[in-house]
């Protein structure tokens, strides 16, 4: 199964992309999408620059499906607001593109990674690097968005087995972590 992670922001939204065979990880490829203000563009444009970077992501690499990060409150409302909308744009690329999206908080990719919900940016390169037996470290971004996709394939795996078990009590990811949802 091939997996598109991402993690969105408005001036920068990493993206990775990982195949999965059984429990093996392989690295696909990974990186960002840039927008910035001082370009000129106003919101709206940087909105379509991540719509359509996400757009070309999936034309390129093919994913069967995705996983985006969860926005968390953050203490600056207006940053929230920003955030909020950059996620919409990514997530609204990935339904038009027909995939399937499941979503992780910071704290549940923390978790799933690097075995704290307290690891820190080094520490997630780190462990992303480390389960993808990458010759160097990803970027910030792009390491949250391979961990998504990460947390995804084994989210996935363990579901299906509990599916297979028990069909009737069909298992859904929004289930799987306490607040992770799937459309």
């Amino acid at each position: 199964m091939r997996i598109l992670g991402i993690d969105p922001g408005l001036q920068c939204t990493g993206f990775g992309v990982i195949d999965t065979e059984g429990p093996a990880l392989h690295y696909v490829a990974s990186g960002t999408i840039q927008t910035s203000p001082k370009d000129g563009a106003l919101l709206p444009a940087r909105l379509k620059i991540l719509f359509d970077g996400i757009t070309e992501v999936v034309a390129r690499y093919q994913p069967e499906v995705s996983a985006c990060e969860i926005v968390f409150v953050n203490v600056n409302p207006q940053a929230t607001l920003l955030l909020g909308q950059a996620r919409g744009a990514c997530l609204t690329a990935l339904v038009a593109n027909k995939l399937e999206v499941a979503e992780y908080t910071a704290l549940q990719l923390k978790k799933a990674v690097a075995g704290s919900g307290k690891a820190g940016k080094p520490q997630m390169q780190e462990m992303v690097k480390r389960l993808l037996q990458l010759p160097g470290l990803p970027g910030k971004d792009a390491a949250d968005a391979l961990g998504l996709a990460i947390t995804h394939a084994q989210v996935s795996r363990t579901l299906a087995v509990i599916n297979k078990v028990s069909p009737q009590q069909q298992a859904r990811t929004h289930a799987a972590y306490k607040s992770g949802r799937v459309y």
